[in-house]
């Protein structure tokens, strides 16, 4: 398994793969670091999660430095995954033992209550795109919860997996409570296969997703998916133009557009589409694209050159369609995976801009007549993540957010993630929730007990 610098093609390192032995030893000790982790209190996980906020902060530069040389975030970005995942964990240390707390429940029984025990050992299947805050968003609700994890990260993100390991082994964490496999998607099976593994939470592609689905459903096992998106950003005619297509720009290009939940689809209401456009290429076309290290770069190359080529292809067939090239469309030549920040503009359904999920710096601008078509088309998908919708009639952005077909919806403002709201989406963008109360209960025992 090689990680390779998407900006400059070099090799930074090879790791050999685990062999199946040494995995199913690895999970066998977690489990045993996990029955005498189960019968900590609240206060003795909540103390280790804050250490680990305290070491996320102090090797801040570190851990960007190597995200981003690993899949290609530009360093203030990586910087920033790093707070994020500090304040996780501080969020779940201040709160898990008061989402968790025994739920009194008036019944014909003396003392009825709903408690919640932890399961065990979790798989945690995670991508490359945000390499430490997808980890991070199970580590602390899951540990605090009293479960441990085994990690199946993304092949070209190694160095982030066994960063985050040694993060929580020198927080003070057991040894083996939370552990990375250095292993290929081939070894995924055996693991969820192992009746130590309890439940596998998934965040990645829909076909990965499916296989990891279709494993769990046979050994009956938890599962928590959070897959891709063709999230709606919906333009009305009574925006605020200027915020509203500047944030466009943002909501596409952040982390070179490889973003779940990134803004994709540009639904406008045509009596305002020439002035949005306009204002949509303008920002565009001012990115500054380059070496992700450097400070003033906004847009850094894409994470591996299969994906690159994946997305000019899906950009290529939909012109040829009738799409219009309004910026960009073309991959750049310069050594690494750099990719012109693009707009597609006349997108119509049966182009692959409007009916796939396009992970990379596209955006696809399909024009409406009303906010009626505007739900219709922002509905019109398999996806369910999230969506951005943009008026200055705030009723009225409530009442058209309740009728979006996902599982987050940000009325002018573009999706994120956050750690007290939950994180999850509908259709073929998965299910189960992550983060706030929410997401610390999916892997936990809601136990009913009752005392006469």
């Amino acid at each position: 398994m090689k990680s390779i610098n998407p900006a400059n093609d070099k090799l930074i390192k090879e790791y050999a793969e685990y062999t199946p032995a040494e995995v199913q030893n690895i999970i066998k000790l977690v489990d045993k670091d996990w029955h005498s982790w189960r019968k900590t209190t609240f206060a003795e996980r909540s103390g280790l999660m804050k250490k680990a906020a305290e070491i996320l902060i102090k090797e801040r530069d570190e851990c960007a430095g190597i995200m981003t040389a690993e899949m290609g975030k530009i360093i203030k970005e990586s910087r920033m995954e790093i707070e994020k995942c500090a304040l996780g964990c501080i969020y779940y240390a201040e709160n898990a033992e008061r989402i968790l707390q025994d739920e009194i429940v008036e019944t014909s029984y003396k003392k009825s209550f709903v408690g919640f025990d932890p399961l065990g050992t979790i798989l945690v299947v995670m991508p490359w795109n945000f390499p430490f805050w997808q980890v991070f968003r199970f580590i602390a609700p899951g540990l605090m919860a009293g479960n441990a994890g085994v990690l199946k990260h993304a092949s070209n993100v190694m160095g982030s997996a066994l960063k985050i390991e040694e993060i929580l082994q020198k927080a003070g964490f057991p040894e083996n409570l939370f552990r990375s496999l250095l292993i290929s998607s081939s070894q995924v099976k055996a693991v969820i296969e192992n009746p130590i593994v309890k439940a596998i939470s998934l965040t990645g592609s829909e076909s990965a997703g499916s296989k990891v689905a279709e494993t769990a459903g046979r050994q009956l096992k938890k599962l928590v998916l959070e897959l891709g998106g063709s999230d709606p950003f919906i333009v009305l005619e009574d925006a605020n133009l200027e915020k509203c297509a500047q944030m466009a720009v943002t909501a596409r290009n952040l982390n070179c557009g490889q973003t779940c939940t990134a803004a994709k689809r540009f639904i406008i209401v045509e009596s305002v589409r020439a002035q949005f456009q306009e204002l949509q290429k303008k920002a565009t076309e001012a990115l500054m694209i380059g070496d992700p290290a450097d400070e003033t770069t906004q847009v850094a190359p894409m994470s591996r050159p299969d994906l690159m080529d994946e997305l000019h292809a899906q950009v290529e067939k939909s012109i040829q369609m009738g799409a219009e090239l309004i910026t960009g469309g073309h991959k750049l030549d310069r050594p690494g995976n750099y990719y012109a920040p693009t707009i597609l503009g006349n997108v119509k359904k049966g182009m692959p801009a409007y009916d796939e999920e396009t992970f990379g710096p596209v955006a696809a601008n399909i024009v409406v007549r009303n906010e009626e078509e505007a739900i219709a088309v922002a509905n019109d998908t398999s996806y369910g993540l999230g969506a951005s919708l943009w008026t200055r009639d705030l009723a009225r952005g409530e009442r058209l957010a309740r009728e979006i077909e996902s599982g987050m919806v940000f009325v002018n403002g573009i999706t994120t993630s956050m750690p007290n709201m939950p994180f999850g989406g509908v259709k073929r963008s998965g299910y189960g929730r992550e983060l706030a109360d929410y997401g610390i209960k999916e892997f936990v025992n809601i136990k009913t007990i009752c005392i006469q």
